[in-house]
């Protein structure tokens, strides 16, 4: 989350540009012999995307080569190559950005590829949405990160709270980081909770979540007008400063720009906290963890649907291969043998419960939050909040740390950077 930074911007400037048309366009592929395909992916999500090249490869006569780009350098890469039409023939992107790779004809329209799967229907549908432009679909699920609530059962127990029950509201949430603090953190090292307190990205991945638990909006549909000013966001705000004050989130959280913001909890050294759910197949496997969906201030449950969409570049001349391996991805096969049994988040809403899942309920929860949570959309969601410069860190920051007044001000200047 903390990488999804103002590059994007350079997509505006390309002069790239594709028909649309059909649904099926592309050149055609060679009559005769395998086709070996391009695809690349950011290194964010290269465990995935390899051990799904991997299985293909290793079952198919037509072949995927991978590039895996660093997170940082993807944005200006994709924009480069799409400037000079040398974009590979499958590539896969943070999600957030999408709409801005649809909106600039980067993708091949799959609309009728998609419509012929078995599965269509079950695919996360917020990948899918954002995947989709004026009624056409350009990309399906490649990987998927949700935001949970992880708590330290060990931690809980030392507390005198019940270590097999997290909390079902952020109230409660509050209520058990602060008993964490005060039983258990007297050594100045263990802590009630932490978050990411100088991070765009994290405040969106971790806060946003009680908003919609809650039955509210941070943006309008379109992506053009801050709601972070309005009474859902302002109490989430409030819990969270009032947690700060007290000085239950730890004396880093303020300065964490994101680095080591999901760092502390491994080391047993945080009670209760927001993470990322692909985190948890990489815990100290002795650690005893319970997984909560995010609630609201006084309950629901929400999440913050990230990760990766693939499509077909609008360039491929092998459209007929590079969709075979794309659909591919989604079959039971690569859902359950590759992704599931890896502790991944399945893509689709079908395979919540499968036979490697149903071994870790906690699994199970995480896959069933796909259909549950939402994914923001907003053309220029890189810079309003996630550009360490823009408008909505500047407001979360006033909002926990300074001074509160300021966010209706502060909350226009986000409106204003959405409409540019």
């Amino acid at each position: 989350m903390r990488r999804r930074l103002a590059g994007i911007a350079i997509l505006g400037v390309l002069t790239f540009t594709t028909a649309c048309g059909g649904g099926d366009g592309g050149a055609p592929d060679p009559a005769d012999g395998p086709v070996t395909i391009t695809m690349w992916t950011r290194a964010a999500t290269q465990a995935q995307s390899e051990r799904l090249v991997q299985a293909y490869n290793g079952s198919h006569k037509n072949q995927v080569k991978l590039t895996v780009i660093p997170t940082d350098n993807y944005q200006p890469r994709i924009a480069s190559a799409a400037g000079a039409k040398q974009l590979p023939d499958v590539f896969a992107a943070d999600v957030i950005f999408v709409p801005n790779y649809t909106s600039q004809g980067l993708f091949l329209d799959v609309t009728d590829r998609i419509a012929a799967l078995p599965f269509k229907d079950k695919l996360a549908p917020s990948h899918m949405k954002l995947g989709t432009l004026d009624g056409r679909q350009y990309t399906i699920p490649h990987t998927l990160d949700l935001s949970v609530w992880f708590w330290n059962k060990d931690l809980y127990e030392k507390a005198g709270l019940d270590p097999e029950q997290g909390p079902k509201s952020l109230k409660e949430f509050a209520q058990h980081a602060t008993a964490i603090q005060e039983k258990a953190g007297k050594d100045g090292k263990v802590h009630g909770t932490f978050f990411g307190g100088n991070c765009g990205g994290c405040y969106v991945f971790t806060f946003w979540p009680s908003v919609w638990a809650a039955g509210g909006q941070v943006m309008n549909p379109e992506g053009t007008t801050s709601l972070n000013d309005q009474p859902a966001m302002t109490e989430v705000f409030k819990i969270w400063r009032e947690m700060y004050d007290k000085k239950v989130t730890g004396p880093t959280a303020k300065e964490e720009q994101g680095p080591t913001w999901t760092g502390f909890f491994p080391k047993g050294e945080i009670g209760v906290m927001p993470m990322p759910s692909t985190t948890l197949g990489a815990m100290p496997a002795d650690m005893k963890i319970g997984v909560a969906p995010i609630a609201g201030p006084d309950g629901g449950e929400s999440t913050f649907i990230g990760g990766d969409s693939i499509g077909v570049s609008a360039t491929s001349e092998h459209a007929d291969a590079a969709w075979e391996f794309l659909s591919w991805t989604m079959s039971d096969e690569a859902q359950v043998e590759v992704m599931a049994k890896n502790k991944d988040v399945v893509a689709r809403t079908d395979l919540a419960s499968n036979k490697y899942s149903a071994e870790d309920p906690r699994v199970v929860l995480i896959n069933s939050l796909v259909a549950k949570g939402q994914t923001p959309y907003a053309l220029r969601f890189g810079q309003t909040f996630n550009d360490p410069q823009g408008p909505w860190l500047r407001l979360a920051r006033e909002a926990i740390f300074g001074d509160a007044a300021k966010v209706p001000q502060l909350n226009a200047e986000i409106t204003k950077s959405l409409q540019q």
